[in-house]
């Protein structure tokens, strides 16, 4: 039978381990110098109730990225990152070395090959072990997703074959009828599909490895399945991912990118870190894209980072300075935007040599030998 001074006892007993719990946490961020007001909203109710269903989740990846988001946010505005896209064994990189001598701060990786979809026809996505070895390396890494629909592929040529089940045009998947009804098959598909490139994640995460995530992007376009359907069930999709994501798999290794190109697809700053912008513009046409920047500034009402997520030509730096166009990072595509048909010399049909050059060797942009040591 439970007294009232047993019942005291209990409140006095919890009372002494919630204050010495409290004491420990803050013992933490003192030895590791977190801002607490950084970590506060790092950690919800909703995202510990998701961490507890984990056992295997590595509290460094949490850690790593918080110490990334810092970073970026003291070099933003006055410093660029270098990026690359990359297709395979990082050809790109090595051809802009080879002209440069340096390499890039952020790579580039896609969770494609790793849709079940394209899974189904013998994909197999091999981008884990490189990206967990370029943040070993010093570098930052951030991934997109092709996402090939998870159903009603058309498998036809011309433009409609299995392998373009990302594209509006090459499916009839209607991801809006599962937004609308959570008991639906395709919304069964999306969450499947979800959980399947979770797992991927949850492997970057156990190598304690950050990740600027960018998913569903260029919506707006229309060009991509989950844009073909208009914002309102794009900005859902993206709250359903954000919420499978974060709170039922505990991914908190996630800086998430958001780039739907247009402000009424914009899905809240609750649930964006950085904003986006893609522009692939003429070759040799170096313009700092200023008018771009302004208007992803403005997709936020709370003032978020904007990068220059995917571009064709590099900007020139000096223009950057003197427009205030700020790009936390600039990324350019890959393939014949870089390399030369033989697949290992530069190209220097986009971007000509001595614009790279500059651009890699100017003082206002970051190369990876240039990045702080984030672990």
């Amino acid at each position: 039978m439970m007294t009232l001074a047993n019942l005291k006892y209990n409140i006095f007993l919890k009372s002494i381990i919630f204050y010495f719990s409290l004491m420990t946490l803050m013992y933490i961020v003192n030895i590791l110098g977190w801002d607490i007001n950084i970590i506060s909203p790092c950690f919800t109710q909703k995202q510990f109730q998701g961490m507890e269903k984990k056992e295997d989740i590595s509290m460094d990846a949490h850690v790593n990225m918080i110490k990334v988001m810092k970073y970026l946010k003291s070099i933003y505005g006055s410093k660029v990152l270098s990026g690359q896209h990359i297709s395979q064994d990082l050809l790109e990189v090595d051809a802009i070395y080879k002209v440069t001598g340096k390499k890039p701060a952020l790579i580039g990786f896609d969770f494609m090959d790793s849709s079940p979809s394209r899974v189904k026809y013998g994909a197999n996505g091999t981008d884990i072990k490189r990206a967990v070895r370029w943040w070993n390396e010093g570098g930052l890494v951030t991934f997109c997703w092709h996402w090939n629909a998870p159903a009603g592929l058309i498998n036809k040529r011309p433009d409609k074959q299995w392998y373009r089940g990302f594209y509006t045009e090459a499916t009839t998947f209607n991801f809006a009828k599962g937004i609308r009804n959570v008991e639906s098959e395709e919304y069964r598909l999306m969450i499947r599909d979800m959980d399947a490139i979770a797992e991927e994640l949850k492997k970057l995460q156990k190598a304690g490895v950050p990740i600027l995530w960018r998913p569903l992007h260029e919506a707006s376009g229309g060009w991509f399945w989950w844009g073909s359907r208009g914002p309102e069930p794009y900005k859902k999709l993206w709250r359903i991912m954000y919420e499978r994501f974060t709170n039922y798999h505990g991914l908190d290794n996630l800086i998430w990118v958001w780039n739907g190109e247009h402000q009424d697809w914009y899905p809240g700053d609750d649930v964006v870190d950085i904003v986006g912008i893609d522009f692939y513009g003429l070759k040799h046409d170096y313009s700092p894209r200023q008018e771009e920047f302004k208007v992803a500034e403005a997709y936020s009402g709370a003032h978020k980072m904007v990068a220059l997520t995917e571009t064709g030509v590099i900007p020139d730096p000096e223009l950057m300075l003197k427009t205030g166009a700020k790009w936390l990072w600039y990324l350019t595509w890959s393939e014949e935007l870089v390399l030369a048909d033989d697949k290992k010399s530069y190209s220097e049909e986009y971007t000509e040599a001595w614009m790279l050059k500059k651009a890699y060797l100017h003082e206002t942009v970051i190369t990876r030998d240039e990045l702080p040591s984030f672990r």
